[in-house]
């Protein structure tokens, strides 16, 4: 129970340390993750209308998460590999390397993509901040990027 309290308070401290802003869906078909993308479920609790939801993803070499956005605050460290991270526009918002952190703002306004563009896989911690019962992550349309 303290690991996750503390895991938790770095979390939520990651959202002062770690901004980005991202830009509004665009109309096509949404996009299912890559071949392999895997999540593991390392902790959840539920405190008041709020889901805290511990996991671990991996994005194998050449692979994307899929275009999506969250209900809730993303918070995230990058604990292998380098994530490319793109917004709507097909701009890139960051690249993020072995202990970056990453935070998503929720909304369909926020609508993004991971990539691994490397060789080895990307392994991510993320915590989820959810309203209570919302999914992980809502599939978006992909806004007509190319760069995969």
């Amino acid at each position: 129970m303290a690991t996750t309290k503390k895991t938790l308070r770095a979390g939520l401290a990651a959202v002062m340390a770690a901004t980005f802003t991202l830009g509004a869906a665009g109309a096509a078909r949404a996009t299912p993750p890559g071949p392999g993308v895997t999540g593991t479920i390392i902790s959840q609790k539920t405190i008041g209308d709020t889901d805290f939801v511990l996991r671990e993803v991996t994005l194998p070499a050449g692979q994307a998460t899929g275009w999506h956005y969250h209900d809730g605050v993303l918070l995230g460290k990058v604990k292998q590999g380098t994530l490319s991270h793109y917004d709507d526009t097909c701009a890139s918002d960051g690249v993020y390397k072995r202990g970056s952190l990453i935070q998503e703002p929720a909304g369909p306004d926020h609508v993004h993509i991971g990539v691994n563009h490397g060789t080895t896989p990307v392994v991510l911690e993320v915590l989820y901040v959810l309203p209570t019962g919302s999914p992980l992550s809502e599939d978006a349309p992909n806004p007509g990027c190319d760069f995969q």
